[in-house]
């Protein structure tokens, strides 16, 4: 198994903590190049992978040894540069979100196809131990029909980064959505109707968003309700909540309870127009199975490259093909149109 050789632009929080950090233990990648106006940032890679560096990608993209190229830059940049890497003759992983709007989606796909390049966006959250669990138990079908998909996050932070301000594509939606608006949505099918959107700028520094609220209804009629808030004082709820017509689910990134019952074990029910007697009928007594499940945690990053390099190299599939990652963008693009975000 041969190493491909990456280069990376960007060496904020998402090229160094993440990429460069997962990059530095991973046998199928090393890091060839580093492009970052910081110069203590160029030393720093230096001195930790004996890589090239550089003051722009202009000059990465001529490095003829980088074959991959990882886009780790602020989101409004992600695009063009992802569109320059792919006419240098290199693959891209670019960081969430993938564009700022479909129409930037379709020229990096179209780029990529025209080049004979692959792109890929860094959708790390759809190799979750939590959401592959989450997977198996709705695909087991003992939950029955699915009717309901909740996702809360919350917290209560006034947070003033670059993520605040629109001019660099900041916000909650770009931000969180990227990743829990993405599973619900594959978990619905992939499609979207009916949709109820609320968007607002509240406590953080900036001028994106902070606070999303999203409704839709999902293939086969599920309704999906996600909240995202950095202006949440209060504890964190369930971030699954899932309803099915013969059980239900909760749980978070560690742990899932859910419960369910047998409808061939029950006997039918049957309306009656008469009612007991200045009363309430008692609740029916159901042979409720009970389950649980501790989530171990998974590095994230480095399945996904795993994943990558199968992809790149194995002719797998892709772990986050940028046609999937359009829809999501033109569900975004909607969600802006109506809020003015």
């Amino acid at each position: 198994m041969r190493q491909l050789r990456i280069g990376i632009i960007g060496l904020g929080r998402s090229g160094w903590d993440i990429h460069a950090a997962t990059i530095k233990n991973h046998p199928s990648f090393c890091v060839a190049a580093v492009a970052d106006p910081q110069f203590e940032r160029q030393s720093e890679a230096i001195a930790e992978f004996g890589c090239a560096a550089y003051n722009s990608p202009v000059e990465l993209l001529a490095d003829e040894k980088v074959e991959l190229v990882v886009i780790a830059t602020p989101s409004n940049t992600h695009a063009a540069l992802s569109e320059a890497a792919l006419k240098a003759g290199k693959h891209v992983l670019v960081e969430k979100p993938m564009a700022r709007n479909v129409a930037e989606a379709d020229e990096m796909i179209e780029c990529a196809q025209l080049h004979g390049k692959k792109l890929v966006a860094y959708q790390p959250r759809r190799v979750g131990s939590e959401f592959t669990k989450l997977q198996e138990i709705l695909d087991s079908g003992v939950l029955g029909p699915i009717h309901l998909i909740k996702v809360q996050v919350y917290g209560y932070q006034r947070r003033r980064d670059w993520q605040t301000l629109r001019k660099f594509a900041g916000g909650m939606l770009n931000n969180l959505g990227a990743h829990y608006v993405d599973q619900a949505l594959s978990l619905a099918g992939g499609q979207w109707n009916d949709l109820f959107v609320d968007m607002r700028h509240i406590v953080s520094a900036g001028d994106a968003d902070d606070h999303v609220k999203i409704v839709f209804r999902g293939a086969g009629g599920v309704v999906v309700d996600i909240e995202l808030s950095t202006a949440a004082a209060l504890p964190a709820p369930p971030l699954w909540t899932i309803l099915g017509k013969y059980g239900a689910l909760t749980g978070n990134l560690k742990h899932f309870d859910w419960k369910y019952y047998d409808p061939q074990a029950v006997p039918v029910r049957i309306a009656n127009e008469n009612t007991p007697e200045r009363s309430y009928e008692k609740a029916e007594d159901l042979p409720w199975q009970v389950e649980s499940a501790d989530l171990a945690s998974n590095d994230l990053c480095a399945d996904f490259y795993d994943r990558l390099y199968d992809y790149l190299c194995q002719d797998a599939p892709s772990p986050a093909p940028p046609e999937e990652i359009r829809a999501l963008t033109a569900l975004f693009d909607e969600c802006r149109n109506r809020t003015g975000f």
